[in-house]
């Protein structure tokens, strides 16, 4: 039995309000980085004449953020899982103190630029703040954190608008990268002082070039779809742009392949649960930004237009605001939905709401209640799917994955976000009207937008009915080429040899004839009735196909086997593991059966016995009748395990988890599918208390816990307080002995609760 190390225990102590702190400080920076991009908006049209430039030029001064964004997330992950989260994150708070304040002090267009993009190499604060509240918070807090901390993306947006609104109408505009600034200094100094750093570390080398090559294929990429309508969709430079990203993308992931430490893990990415959940965040990240771009003009087009509603910019953010503080409230109702349902139900329902909300706001746009009524619905959508995000990702990679998985989920949704802000801008300048000898969007324009923005949710609900309910801990089935190399490895070196270098090349046999020698037999099930229609398919030690046919209604087969030698058979069912078979033919038939068993799995989940909560990172351990072995995995951030492939019968299942008691059960696993179940783990009992001597507490005592037959469970000495400690114990008797003066011992009982004063009196002989 393995002990934590016992230590005294203070007065008062709780793990509560440090986690409130952790998570509070966490959101905030989120927060501030968010509130940055948005920051900037009121003053983009004044940009030219306050930068003295082209407004095409002027334009950088957004581009340069988004770049910068789409570059510095992946790899601020990869650095944060390599070298500590709280380290890059003070980093990135640091570059965006330093990006406000080179802003604040510029008034020509190039140090803007620069300001800007050391901005947005900021955009990392997110993914990392998530991945430091997996690696620190206890498990019960984890689902509402991670979905407060996700939901911050949208929240600083809602809110900045009229904050920046507000300070660019009554101050200078350079207040504006000022005040960026001073948010960028207290959400620093709140990390340093209140944030642990994280200790889960993936070591090894920065893979450089994958880096680069990252970095300008998102370039070219974002570049192409930021300026495409400036430039011209179909003009030579933006199409060249979409040429060079797709080849250097390419390129790029031909090489993260091939390198032993690279930059972004493909084979974690392609897993279907993390692929599937980054095209949805694509979709959502569509549908958030879509209703940011068009409610503000639509509020601020004048009245006279006829949908126009003539609001000022303040009141056009103060409409928006509410929307953060929807995003905000249903961050913990995501994380019970998640908790209850799965985070793809979640996701799903996020979803749902979102294009509910825009088709809501094609028929109801001619008031402000109305606008912010849909802007609060959209909002709530996204607040769910945005908290359902983290859970779905950190559920399918490794904890010494979670940042560089994080920062890529959040890469996706700035993808999709670029996409909105062109196609929306397509829209609107194709679909306008005439005002005051202008051109402006038409009401219509705004409506195709709200049903694009509709159909992207409808998108993302699509996408995210093939998120699996679970990560699987093992590949479906194996296929019969790799059922007949490993019979072949098996038959011996000479033959795994052969497996290897003869090609495999189907050469069939038509079933049932006599051209060679019959093998023949039944396909049996583990109830010793026939499988019928089950494939059976005769092999070479190489690998080549000498005979395929398909079992009878009974099971019975029959193929032909070229002449006498050793073969493989191979035989497979829907629903049952593929078996495979050596066989050794002489010139007599050779009669044969088959034994095919189902294929089982187990999965379910760890559970608090004492307050529900999901157990995340608890270890399971599924051995055989014999005590063999058959698969470990540990569990996911919501609690859940799956092990897949395992035989029928009776097998134990072994769980443990720090601050909780080992258990151990048996399980009957069906032929017919996984068995579930649910584990409940109860914490371990704790036996505390103090060392008198006539003095008064008395330190530097040994004490040493004795179990009931005998065995030294652990030994502690007290501190200058007299204090001594002992956790994570099993409930029983056990004989408390203490030493410094002439040893004291006593029997005490430990039950389900814990036992805090068990306090020693030690004293001189004859006092």
């Amino acid at each position: 039995m393995t002990h934590a190390q016992p230590r005294p225990v203070e007065a008062g102590e709780s793990a509560a309000p440090r986690t409130n702190v952790v998570v509070a400080v966490l959101a905030f920076g989120g927060i501030v980085v968010s509130l940055m991009q948005t920051l900037v908006i009121p003053i983009v049209p004044e940009l030219p004449k306050l930068l003295d430039a082209s407004p095409s030029n002027a334009a950088w001064a957004v581009t340069a953020t988004l770049l910068a964004a789409a570059v510095a997330t992946p790899v601020m992950g990869r650095l944060g899982d390599m070298y500590g989260k709280r380290l890059m994150l003070l980093t990135s708070l640091v570059m965006l103190v330093a990006g406000s304040v080179t802003a604040a002090l510029s008034d020509s267009l190039v140090p803007m630029i620069v300001g800007r993009a050391l901005q947005g190499l900021a955009s990392g604060v997110i993914p990392l703040g998530i991945s430091i509240m997996r690696d620190e918070l206890p498990a019960e807090r984890l689902g509402s954190a991670t979905a407060l901390m996700s939901a911050s993306l949208g929240v600083g947006g809602a809110l900045g608008l009229p904050a920046a609104a507000l300070i660019a109408d009554h101050f200078d505009w350079h207040v504006l990268f000022w005040t960026s600034a001073a948010l960028g200094v207290v959400a620093a100094l709140l990390v340093l002082t209140l944030v642990p750093e994280s200790r889960v570390r993936t070591g090894g080398r920065f893979d450089l070039p994958g880096a680069l090559g990252m970095a300008a294929g998102l370039v070219c990429l974002l570049l192409g779809i930021a300026k495409g309508a400036d430039w011209g969709w179909g003009s030579g430079t933006t199409l060249g742009l979409f040429a060079a990203a797709v080849l250097v993308l390419l390129g790029w992931g031909r090489y993260e392949l091939r390198t032993g430490e690279p930059l972004v893990d493909l084979r974690t990415t392609a897993r279907r649960q993390v692929l599937v959940t980054n095209l949805a965040s694509v979709a959502f990240g569509f549908s958030m930004f879509a209703m940011s771009l068009v409610l503000p003009q639509l509020l601020q087009l004048p009245e006279a237009t006829g949908y126009g509603l003539g609001k000022s910019l303040l009141d056009a953010g103060l409409v928006m605001a509410p929307t953060g503080l929807v995003m905000m409230a249903t961050a913990p109702l995501s994380a019970l939905v998640s908790k209850n349902f799965g985070p793809k139900i979640t996701l799903i329902c996020g979803a749902v709401v979102v294009a509910a909300g825009y088709g809501l706001n094609i028929v109801l746009m001619d008031a402000v209640w109305q606008l912010v009524l849909v802007s609060c619905i959209v909002g709530a959508g996204i607040g769910f799917a945005y908290g359902a995000m983290p859970a779905l990702i950190m559920g399918a990679v490794d904890p010494h994955e979670t940042a560089a998985a994080n920062s890529l989920n959040t890469l996706m949704r700035s993808i999709g976000t670029s996409t909105a802000s062109a196609v929306a801008g397509v829209i609107l300048a194709q679909l306008t009207t005439r005002f005051g000898g202008v051109s402006v969007p038409s009401e219509n324009g705004f409506k195709v937008v709200m049903a694009v923005g509709s159909g992207a949710a409808v998108l993302a609900l699509l996408v995210a009915v093939f998120i699996p309910r679970r990560r699987q801990a093992a590949a479906a089935a194996e296929t019969a080429t790799a059922v007949a190399g490993q019979a072949a490895a098996s038959a011996g070196p000479t033959a795994a040899a052969d497996a290897a270098a003869e090609p495999v090349a189907p050469v069939p046999v038509p079933p049932g004839t006599d051209d060679g020698v019959p093998v023949h037999g039944r396909v049996r099930g583990a109830d010793g009735t026939g499988v019928g229609h089950a494939a059976v398919t005769l092999v070479s030690l190489g690998g080549r196909q000498l005979g395929r046919t398909v079992a009878d209604h009974e099971g019975g087969y029959r193929v032909a086997a070229p002449g006498e030698g050793t073969y493989v058979l191979i035989a497979s069912a829907e629903g049952c593991r593929p078996q495979a078979a050596t066989l050794v033919v002489s010139a007599e038939p050779v009669a044969y059966d088959v034994l095919l068993t189902g294929t089982g799995g187990l999965a379910g989940s760890v559970r608090a016995a004492d307050s529900g909560a999901p157990v995340a990172g608890a270890v399971v351990v599924v051995t055989d009748v014999r005590g063999d072995v058959l698969a470990t995995q540990r569990t996911d951030g919501l609690g859940e395990f799956a092990v897949g492939d395992l035989a029928p019968g009776t097998a134990t299942v072994a769980v443990s988890s720090p601050e909780h008691r080992p258990l151990a059960l048996p399980v009957e696993l069906s032929g017919t599918g996984p068995t579930r179940i649910e584990i409940e783990l109860r914490p371990g009992a704790q036996l505390c208390g103090t060392v008198r001597a006539a003095v008064g507490p008395l330190g530097d005592a040994r004490v040493t816990l004795v179990d009931a037959v005998g065995n030294v469970v652990a030994t502690t000495t007290t501190g200058d307080d007299g204090a001594y400690a002992f956790r994570d114990l099993d409930t029983g008797p056990y004989t408390v002995i203490a030493t410094g003066y002439p040893p004291q011992a006593s029997t005490v009982r430990v039950g389900g609760r814990d036992l805090q004063d068990h306090d020693i009196e030690l004293a001189h002989p004859g006092a």
